[in-house]
């Protein structure tokens, strides 16, 4: 019987980091996907592997579609989780993102195609992105919020654990599989404005890919959203400005941000931490070296 993940090729990357975002849940505005695609575009990109979407779709909700190629024929497309390596040059880690649709079905049998993804590939560390529907004012950087269940991780790196019990989602159930097997992981999520649901929000991805910048030390150019952000901005401005009750929760929610301590490490201190992190956590000094 073929395996549900099928192997593409087998590119020779640079100690990789595995990058996943779902459209679903949690992806508000789309932010999430957005920001991994992003990071997708920074490099040459090479198609890895893909997980067969038969078993894990109901396709009455996520439907194939039918689409004209580029040689004029009729073209079925499915749901696809394709993991892409890319390249990235002048940097310590290449890249392998896998930006997909989140499963319907078989949770556990699909984030475990994932890890065994993540051993194969020899990637370092996992991240996923996500962005949730939160009080945030548009008004401000829009916060990211970045965990590990990985104590030690955590704790160089200034990362929130995890405290949250109750129902949870596939991202939740791929975490618990990856802690398991060992891997290394972290959570970035983006709270977006609930009351400015639409997509796309390029404030939000940019707001992502500079947490991820941050954390991982690997550049994005996050820079070149700042204009598509700064409309966005704009454009929400004009239509709360023309609902007063908006404009008031707007205001109450700026003074509730405004309140809060949310001093980060410098982008070099957290780069360094983690560079020294997957360096021992891959390379454990021998019996008789200092640890």
């Amino acid at each position: 019987m073929a395996s549900e993940l099928d192997w593409i090729a087998a590119p020779d990357l640079r100690r990789p980091l595995l990058v996943l975002a779902f459209e679903g849940h949690f992806d508000a505005s789309r932010s999430a996907t957005d920001a991994a695609m992003w990071l997708a575009s920074r490099g040459r990109p090479i198609d890895i592997a893909e997980i067969d979407p038969d078993g894990f779709y109901d396709f009455q909700q996520a439907r194939p579609s039918v689409v004209m190629n580029s040689r004029g024929t009729r073209e079925l497309r499915w749901p696809t989780n394709r993991a892409i390596g890319v390249t990235v040059p002048d940097s310590k880690h290449d890249l392998i993102v896998l930006s997909g649709v989140e499963p319907h079905l078989r949770w556990r049998a699909f984030c475990t195609h994932l890890a065994v993804l993540a051993h194969q590939a020899k990637a370092e560390m996992v991240v996923t992105l996500g962005s949730m529907a939160g009080m945030a004012p548009h008004t401000r950087p829009l916060g990211v919020i970045a965990s590990s269940t990985d104590a030690e991780l955590a704790r160089r790196l200034g990362l929130r654990s995890p405290s949250y019990e109750g129902p949870t989602g596939v991202i939740g159930v791929l975490h618990d599989i990856l802690d398991a097997s060992g891997q290394a992981v972290i959570s970035l999520r983006v709270s977006v404005p609930h009351y400015v649901p639409g997509s796309p929000n390029p404030e939000a991805t940019r707001s992502l890919l500079r947490r991820f910048e941050l954390v991982t030390g690997m550049e994005t150019d996050h820079a070149e959203l700042d204009e598509d952000a700064a409309e966005w901005r704009e454009q929400v401005e004009a239509a709360v400005a023309d609902d007063p009750g908006i404009a008031g929760y707007v205001k109450a929610l700026e003074g509730e941000v405004d309140q809060r301590d949310d001093l980060l490490p410098s982008g070099d201190d957290l780069a360094t931490e983690l560079e020294a992190f997957l360096r021992e956590r891959h390379d454990p000094p021998t019996e008789g070296e200092d640890s």
